[in-house]
């Protein structure tokens, strides 16, 4: 904390600025850590309190527009590679459009405090079609409350956090031995479910064309069933299909699978 402080010191607002930057474009910089510290800064007169909060969201919504806007040009292609790094990148997405789903603009509120959806949030919205307007609004309003609850934290408990550093500063020696341990725990388990999850980051495919084929032929068109699973977002009650298909709601396939026939050949097709 005392290494954050010099910082804060040295280089005030356009350090806040641009680690809070970097973690709305989705960089592992420690957003949260700077706000503790520059609540800490603000609490012993070293930043003004109003400009650094200030500065804080102008920076998050900026980073956050930023993402938004590439994800409403390039739609999924952002997501997927923002999910390249997880574990199970169809997941990483599903959960993330589910938040969305379930929730709505009102997801944009508490994304920050999420791992994961925090990046995600502001391409997905894009992806989405959400009016900018809208967006705007309701990610000021989480980045505000993200801001002020990491910022407030440090400004309130500044005394507390020295103590705690200072303490891990003469246990230096322990502390950074437990520090390994722990990245060396965490690589290992990361490793093991990679190679756990591998089995399941491919899906089965069919060619558009081998699918056309089998459906003209009379003998195997009664035994093929087509299935719409696209993302809330992407389809509504009056988006085409193609011809034959149902609807499944991707959001709801424990009950939809129950009422799926057992005698065919079932293909889904998304965005």
């Amino acid at each position: 904390m005392d290494q954050f402080l010099t910082l804060f010191a040295r280089h005030g607002y356009s350090l806040l600025a641009l680690i809070v930057f970097l973690e709305a474009v989705g960089l592992p910089v420690p957003a949260a850590l700077a706000l503790l510290a520059a609540g800490a800064a603000s609490s012993l007169h070293i930043m003004q309190p109003l400009t650094a909060v200030m500065l804080a969201v102008a920076a998050m919504v900026a980073g956050d527009v930023l993402m938004f806007w590439i994800g409403r040009v390039s739609g999924w292609v952002l997501l997927g590679f923002l999910c390249r790094v997880s574990m199970n990148p169809e997941t990483c997405i599903l959960r993330s459009a589910e938040s969305f789903y379930k929730r709505g603009k009102a997801t944009l509120l508490f994304a920050k405090f999420i791992p994961g959806l925090n990046t995600m949030a502001p391409p997905l919205a894009g992806s989405m079609r959400m009016p900018p307007w809208k967006f705007l609004r309701f990610d000021a309003a989480g980045a505000s409350f993200y801001v002020l609850a990491y910022g407030g934290a440090g400004f309130l408990f500044s005394d507390f956090m020295r103590t705690i550093t200072n303490g891990l500063a003469v246990a230096s020696h322990t502390f950074t031995i437990l520090l390994l341990i722990g990245a060396f725990a965490y690589l290992a388990y990361r490793i093991w479910a990679y190679r756990k999850q591998r089995i399941y980051r491919v899906a089965p495919r069919v060619a558009v064309k081998e699918l056309f084929e089998l459906s003209q032929a009379e003998e195997e068109r009664e035994r093929i069933l087509i299935a719409d699973v696209r993302s809330h977002g992407y389809y509504d009650s009056g988006a085409q299909r193609i011809h034959g298909s149902i609807r499944i709601e991707p959001n709801n396939l424990d009950s939809e699978a129950a009422n799926l026939p057992r005698d065919k050949h079932i293909y889904l097709y998304c965005t």
